[in-house]
């Protein structure tokens, strides 16, 4: 050294390196810089993770006497275990130079190029600087040179292996591996660097084996296991380890395609990952295209498997894709395929909901123009297609049919997969035609599908799919058009599917049940027996192909019902009947189909019960209403409700003719059990989320507070699930179904509590009766197969009063003279004479309600001027049975013949819950606060003006008692939002204002307001538990729609619903200049001692109509009806 470094030393700072490539190919755990100072003394810097760009950073400094030797040997090392070292590791780069060259770039950093390693010369950037002694206040540490035979052993290795990568000669292969191998046996189970030694033999052995060098894949793939299973979670040396064995595996895979390399390879990527911090070397090469990437691609090449593992598998690929991974939409639509899979052979909901969740996003992330935007097309709709079938959602099947329409003009003519487009489509079209019944989407299905068969010529392999689509296609318009033509195309393109699918096929089933199908029709047609014995033979063997549990099995059990029921229909053989009744049962209790499929059965099997007599009419009944009821509660909003209620073809009739087979059956107690269960269903499942708690609070508080939270957020969650975002109305659907599936395990719960066994359960006779506490109710029922009323008495057994003359043709055509007699009167002068109405009305006392009034009289001795309740249904609805009346002298001519309303005060209720509802309810004594809501002017398109409508409010003040709180809403603050918090914060409420039932959606059924419409919808949402009464003097607010004819689905039983425990409603339009007159008189009875009852309505609207006679004419004092306590 020179003079001027006397006494001195000099400080060295190994500040980073780059271009850092290990010779033989390995990936470092780490890199270091070493110097060897003489003989005895070495200094090394930090371990160092290296980038993705294989540069490091150490920023390691160290202060060297100046009496050092001038001369000193620089090596870059890479390291492979960050722990405890295994030798040296292998080397990168070494240069020989001394201090003066390093000094003579100042205090100044510098690089220095070391040889080449694969074409690229590694660096260092260095700072060299003398310095005084007493500078040097950390000192520096420095390793002493040990000379070890297991260290010696693996430098030896790690050189060999880096020249055996250069030369490729076996020779420097084997001159590699003796020493790593001696190294094994001299680290014994238990030694510290076992794992190492084990992982350098095993790393050598591998590079040859990748270069066809070496065989012994298994054994190499053993060493790594244990070196792994060496270094547990947490280790610091555990992730060069995972990476290692994921090496093994995948090229071993790579060789021999086997599959459970893969899947284990994906598995360690998913726990190696997270361990690798972002844009490391480690990361980098785990994450890119020999590493991650191809395991991720070879996943996809594997078969789906809906197994639980199958599913984990694709899950833990998704995870290995995050947002903007390259491959994230294939790994979520091969996820989705498999969740639907899953869900084919389960029948579980959820599946079917998270694959159209997934299905959505990975379309979102191939949008219009992206080379596989078809390609998630076709996905999505084929998964919405399947929940469709699974619930019913039209929703669903008009936005797959959109989907197939782009995929297909995605795929013009040409294109190699328009097959797939064209099939698909026909199929989505064939399923709205078996829903709406347009002759146009099974003719457009036909040509698709015969476009896609001929696409796929004999010896195609997907020719079975659209074969057995057009079949089933052509054998569909066969059962609506009787043409024999399609019938026999269908069997014979049934035949070649069959012919084409494999006897392990497991879509096989469906071809088989279809041809069977078929077999039955041509059966019915022909009458030859051997068709119906070969569709009995096929059922038999596609049930024998599926598990117990598998949805398929729903289908072939209505396919052999139909073969059972077709050879009983010729045949008559009992025995027959009997079969398919079983196949019956078994096809709408079969557990993982959906609701709707069991339903569509159960709806069968009711009919055919009631045709051929069969004693199990009855449990088809309580099985329809049953699934009906799961069904509809699976819908998270009040409209799709309804339209899950109204989407099946004979459901409409369905409760009344239930009832009316248990009056058949002289069991009068179910038959009030079925009517109340299937009319009230709508408002029922609404009212379960606001049962009162009050005695379970007491019997136990956790319980009553969770179901009560539980209530809450049910309620708040029914709002979402209409959205307009399908994706939006998706997640909230799934939200609702997560909180419905907890809401059950709390009433589950509940019902173990003492007392509550029967908790939300469908009300007993017992439990009904409570309705007619202080009155009989009388329940009209107009079934197909009969006519009756049952009389619920305060107490004992109902009793039935049959209306053998009368015919549901009868009923309608009554219900259809009175709305044309009701309009007719509309343009009568006020003293003309109602002769036809009065005519209509004599009938209804005729034929309907003398029998009724003589057994309350004479068999019940119910006292003339008691209260009575009608509970009319299907036709019976809207028919004023409250105004019927004889007009006629008595025999003996002392007088005229008593009407109904001389008799008896009557009322009317939605359904017997409802009134019995409204009754517990009556217990809170509450302040009254009365409420006038009237509007004159009602905003754009909502009606005419109304000009009594001020002068109405103003009446009902003044004859309100001078005690009660009032307050008027009229004019600009008579707003959707005004009323609605009026009715919410008021005990009595009178609206004056048009009134519109919506007869198509009756939750749009409205009152006009001045800025928009307050709907049922908004009504039934308007909790009002304090509220006692409301007068609806308004237009059509007691009328039902057609639809669900057995709801009662109207603004008058809506306010009821949300609280009002009695309301006057109107049965149709209302003359504001006259209904003044029955309002005044109304009131004048309702208050004439002054007291605030709302029990006294019926009597006080009784009272009022006969107090009005003269002044109003007949069909406006018989407008307005009494609904309530």
């Amino acid at each position: 050294m020179p003079g001027s470094l006397e006494a001195q030393s000099i400080r060295l700072e190994a500040i980073s390196g780059k271009n850092l490539y290990v010779p033989s190919e390995r990936i470092p755990a780490g890199i270091y810089v070493s110097i060897q100072l003489d003989e005895t003394r070495l200094w090394k810097s930090t371990i160092q993770v290296p980038s993705s760009d294989e540069s490091v950073v150490w920023c390691d400094t160290v202060t060297i006497s100046s009496r050092a030797s001038p001369q000193l040997s620089l090596e870059i090392r890479a390291s492979f275990e960050l722990s405890r070292i295994l030798g040296n590791g292998e080397v990168i780069g070494k240069l020989e130079t001394s201090w003066d060259e390093l000094l003579r770039h100042g205090n100044e950093p510098f690089n220095l190029s070391f040889p080449p390693v694969r074409g690229v010369h590694p660096s260092l950037m260095l700072k060299a600087a003398v310095t005084h002694p007493c500078e040097n206040q950390d000192g520096a540490l420095f390793d002493s040179v040990i000379d070890c035979k297991i260290s010696r052993g693996t430098d030896v290795g790690h050189a060999k292996l880096a020249e055996y990568v250069t030369s490729e000669e076996v020779s420097d292969l084997n001159d590699a591996v003796e020493p790593f191998q001696l190294v094994v046996e001299r680290c014994p189970v238990g030694h510290p660097d076992r794992a190492a030694a084990l992982t350098n033999l095993a790393w050598a052995r591998l590079i040859g084996y990748i270069r066809n060098d070496v065989q012994d894949i298994d054994f190499i793939t053993s060493l790594f296991r244990e070196a792994l299973s060496l270094r547990p979670q947490g280790h610091p040396d555990r992730p060069p380890s995972l990476y290692n064995l994921t090496e093994a595996l995948t090229w071993r895979h790579n060789k021999t395609d086997t599959a459970a390399d893969i899947r284990e390879s994906a598995q360690i990527y998913h726990e190696l990952l997270p361990l690798c911090p972002e844009g490391t070397y480690l990361r980098s090469t785990a994450e890119g295209e020999n590493g991650a990437d191809y395991v991720i691609k070879e996943c996809d090449k594997l078969p789906t498997d809906a197994s639980d593992e199958g599913i984990h598998l694709r899950r833990i690929i998704l995870e290995l894709c995050p947002l903007g991974h390259q491959h994230r939409p294939r790994a979520l639509n091969v996820l989705s395929g498999t969740l639907q899979a899953c869900f084919e052979q389960g029948g579980r909901i959820e599946d079917i909901e998270e694959s159209i969740q997934l299905r959505r996003e990975a379309l979102s992330l191939c949008p219009e123009g992206h080379p596989d935007h078809g390609i998630y097309l076709h996905g999505l709709a084929h998964s919405l297609s399947r929940r469709f079938s699974h619930q019913g959602k039209s929703r669903d099947l008009d936005e797959a049919i959109s989907l197939y329409e782009e995929a297909l003009c995605l795929r013009p003519v040409g294109h190699k997969y328009r097959y797939t487009s064209s099939d698909n489509l026909g199929g989505a079209l064939l399923d709205r035609f078996s829903q709406h019944g347009d002759i146009n989407d099974i003719n457009r299905a036909i040509s698709l599908l015969r476009e896609a068969l001929a696409l796929c010529p004999p010896g195609h392999r997907r020719r079975d799919t659209p074969l057995n689509n057009l079949a089933i296609t052509l054998h569909q318009r066969y059962d609506k058009s009787d043409a024999s033509e399609d019938l026999h195309e269908a069997i014979e393109l049934y035949c070649e599917s069959l012919l084409l699918a494999q006897d392990d096929d497991p879509e096989r089933y469906v071809t088989l049940c279809n041809l069977s199908s078929a077999l039955c029709s041509r059966f019915t047609k022909n009458q030859k027996t051997e068709d119906v014995e070969e569709a009995i033979g096929l059922c038999k063997e596609a049930l024998a192909a599926l598990p117990s549990l598998h949805p398929g099995r729903h289908f072939c059990y209505m396919r052999l019902k139909k073969a059972y029921l077709s050879r009983y229909q010729v045949q008559h053989n009992p025995d027959d009947l009997s079969l398919a009744v079983e196949n019956f049962r078994l096809a709408s209790r079969h557990p993982t189909q959906g609701f709707p499929e069991r339903i569509k059965e159960a709806i069968k099997w009711a009919r055919e019960a009631e045709i051929y007599q069969h004693e199990s009419a009855l449990e088809a009944y309580h099985t329809c209403l049953d699934l009906f009821d799961n069904h509809v509660m699976t819908r998270s909003s009040i409209i799709s409700r309804r339209e899950a209620a109204t989407a099946f073809c004979g459901a409409k009739s369905l409760p009344v003719d239930a009832a009316s087979c248990a009056v058949r059956r002289n069991d009068l107690q179910q038959a009030v059990e079925l009517e109340e269960q299937g009319r009230g269903q709508q408002w029922s499942l609404a009212s379960r989320l606001r049962t009162p708690l009050d005695d379970l609070q007491s019997a136990n508080q956790p319980l009553a507070q969770k179901l009560s939270e539980l209530n809450k957020r049910l309620s708040d969650a029914q709002g979402s699930a209409g959205s307009e975002d399908r994706a939006a109305a998706d997640r909230a659907a799934i939200e609702y179904r997560r909180l419905m599936a907890r809401w059950e395990g709390a009433v589950g719960e509940i019902r173990n509590v003492q007392g509550f066994s029967r908790f939300l359960l469908p009300p007993s006779y017992e439990d009904l009766q409570a309705a007619a506490s202080h009155g009989p109710v009388i329940i009209l029922i107009a079934g197909k197969y009969s006519c009756d009323a049952i009389i619920v008495p305060t107490s004992g057994e109902p009793h039935r009063v049959p209306f053998p003359s009368l015919t549901l043709t009868d009923l309608k055509m009554l219900k259809d003279n009175f709305a044309r007699e009701i309009r007719h009167t509309a343009g009568m002068g006020p003293e003309e004479p109602r002769k036809e109405l009065r005519a209509l009305l004599r009938k209804v006392w005729d034929e309907i309600m003398l029998p009724i009034v003589n057994v309350l009289l004479h068999d019940l001795k119910v006292k003339p001027c008691s209260r009575i309740w009608f509970c009319p249904t299907a036709a019976f609805t809207s028919i004023p049975f409250h105004a019927a009346h004889p007009f006629r002298k008595k025999a003996d001519h002392s007088g005229w013949e008593l009407c109904l309303e001389d008799i008896y005060i009557c009322s009317y209720t939605p359904t017997l819950s409802a009134l019995i509802r409204a009754r517990q309810a009556m217990k809170t004594c509450v302040t009254p606060s009365f409420a006038a809501i009237g509007q004159s002017q009602p905003g754009a398109g909502q009606g005419k003006e109304l000009a009594t409508v001020d002068s109405e409010l103003e009446l009902v003040h003044k004859l309100l008692p001078p005690n009660v709180k009032f307050t008027p809403l009229s004019g600009a603050e008579a707003t959707q939002a005004g009323a609605l918090d009026a009715l919410r914060t008021n005990t009595w409420v009178h609206l004056a204002c048009h009134g519109t039932q919506d007869r198509e959606q009756p939750y749009n059924s409205r009152f006009a307001m001045r800025d928009k419409p307050l709907t049922l919808l908004d009504i039934m949402e308007n909790n009002a538990p304090e509220a006692e009464f409301a007068f609806l003097s308004a237009c059509h607010t007691a009328v039902g729609d057609e639809e669900t004819p057995e709801e009662v689905i109207h603004l008058a039983a809506g306010l009821q619903f949300s609280g009002f425990k009695s309301v006057i409603g109107t049965l149709w339009v209302v003359d504001d200049d006259v209904a003044q007159h029955v309002v005044e008189a109304f009131y004048e009875n309702m208050f004439k001692k002054g007291v605030v009852d709302c029990t006294k309505a019926a009597s006080a609207l009784n009272k009022a109509t006969h107090a009005v006679k003269k002044k109003v004419p007949l069909e406006q004092r018989i407008v307005f009806i009494h609904i309530g306590v």
